[in-house]
């Protein structure tokens, strides 16, 4: 064991954890995958044994220096400028040349040709450095520290962002969602430029949430919104044990929940939204008042203390405003789905709003609203996508997720009834 590395900083010295250092011959029996993989891992290990094993396929080709027991017609052919990837960043090495002087052409070595490719871990944290506020235009700023390193142009870590964000939008995009046990979804959109991204966070009966996906459109129209339901069924996601749907109140989304999935999907209104729409009717003055008593409505705890509660306040309005009275009346027993499902006051807290998935929203905006010029459809999709997965291993389960078998036994009873009435209609 050697150590090999001090890192100083605000006066302070400490050891880098020990490494071991492998000789030659014990990286002369592992395959050429394994080398490269040590070689990207150990920084500033790598740049020690760059050379040997660079040396070693030489010897394996042309033979030992000053020797000819190498492969027929192999000859060392002298030296060039060249670079290899440690991690992220490009280092400039002197590479020995080869040639096969019977076929009077230059052999390649393998191990050169993969060791000028960046390892995938390295693109991940690339990619979480664009994602985190570092610019393509900086990066050479804010490299790590190797003296030797050339670094990497704008260009380069554009084009690697491109690939990596890519893959990560494939992701985000073909998972199943056969996988996941979901018991309710809130669906919501973030504008960017003149059209926006209409996203799905599903949350599973372990009261975990899962980004579903996202789909691009100018307005949350039904088609629109419909289609987007469809492919989430297309790709999984399974709905007939009941869905409660959490929406803002778009008229497209409440028509394409019906539309996709029937009796099985069931429609809780974002009380925040209501509460806004309504208050956005009233004179300034009163704006805190309506506002408290709306709140204290929603806060009760049995359907029909609040249902009484909101129809008290409806005949207030009525000496105000009549249009904030339709505002109210529009989906009011949506707004009270919770309630009516009896869901207890923990669980409630975490479905009653769209703030599941408004907190994703405002973490998307702090990785994409630097971006200041949208170039085209696939650049947006692209940062969502990446910006939702990176987020996504970091949310929390839901407050109040013990709950969620109550809520699934009393989706199923709200299916039942509706079936009743269908059957009596019929």
């Amino acid at each position: 064991m050697k150590k090999v590395l001090q890192l100083r900083g605000k006066g302070k010295v400490r050891k880098a954890k020990a490494v071991e250092v492998q000789n030659l011959q014990e990286y002369g029996v592992m395959d050429l995958d394994s080398k490269v993989a040590l070689i990207h891992e150990l920084i500033p290990i790598g740049l020690m044994h760059v050379k040997e094993v660079l040396q070693d396929e030489v010897i394996t080709l042309a033979g030992e220096k000053y020797k000819r027991n190498g492969l027929p017609g192999h000859d060392r052919w002298g030296r060039q400028q060249g670079s290899i990837y440690i991690q992220d960043q490009r280092i400039p090495i002197m590479v020995q040349r080869v040639r096969d002087t019977i076929k009077d052409k230059e052999v390649q070595l393998h191990t050169y040709e993969q060791l000028q490719m960046p390892s995938a871990p390295a693109n991940e944290r690339l990619l979480k450095r664009i994602l985190h506020g570092l610019s393509c235009g900086r990066y050479r700023e804010c490299s790590e520290a190797i003296p030797e390193a050339l670094s990497l142009s704008p260009s380069t870590v554009s084009r690697r962002y491109i690939r990596a964000s890519t893959r990560k939008l494939k992701e985000l995009m073909e998972r199943k969602l056969d996988r996941y046990d979901v018991i309710a979804i809130v669906m919501d959109g973030k504008s960017f430029g003149e059209d926006g991204i209409i996203m799905a966070v599903g949350i599973t009966m372990e009261g975990k949430k899962v980004l579903l996906g996202l789909i691009q459109s100018g307005t949350e129209n039904h088609t629109v919104c419909r289609d987007f339901l469809r492919k989430l069924i297309g790709r999984g996601l399974r709905y007939e044990q009941g869905l409660l749907c959490v929406i803002d109140g778009a008229k497209g989304f409440r028509k394409a929940i019906t539309e996709v999935f029937g009796i099985y999907g069931i429609v809780q209104r974002c009380q925040w939204h209501k509460r806004q729409n309504v208050i956005e009717y009233l004179p300034k003055k009163v704006h805190k008042e309506f506002r408290k008593k709306l709140q204290t409505a929603y806060e009760k705890e049995d359907y029909e203390q609040a249902k009484a509660a909101l129809l008290a306040i409806k005949k207030e309005l009525r000496l105000i405003n009549e249009s904030a009275v339709s505002s109210l009346e529009e989906g009011f027993e949506e707004t009270l789905t919770v309630h009516r499902l009896g869901v207890p006051k923990g669980l409630r807290k975490s479905l009653k709003t769209t703030n599941v998935i408004e907190s994703v929203l405002a973490l998307v905006s702090q990785k994409t609203d630097k971006v200041d010029y949208w170039k085209n459809s696939d650049q947006k999709q692209r940062w969502v996508a990446t910006a939702l997965l990176d987020i996504e291993m970091r949310l929390n389960r839901v407050n109040g997720y013990r709950h969620l078998k109550n809520l699934r036994i009393a989706l199923q009873r709200e299916i039942l009834q509706a079936k009743g009435k269908e059957a009596a209609a019929a």
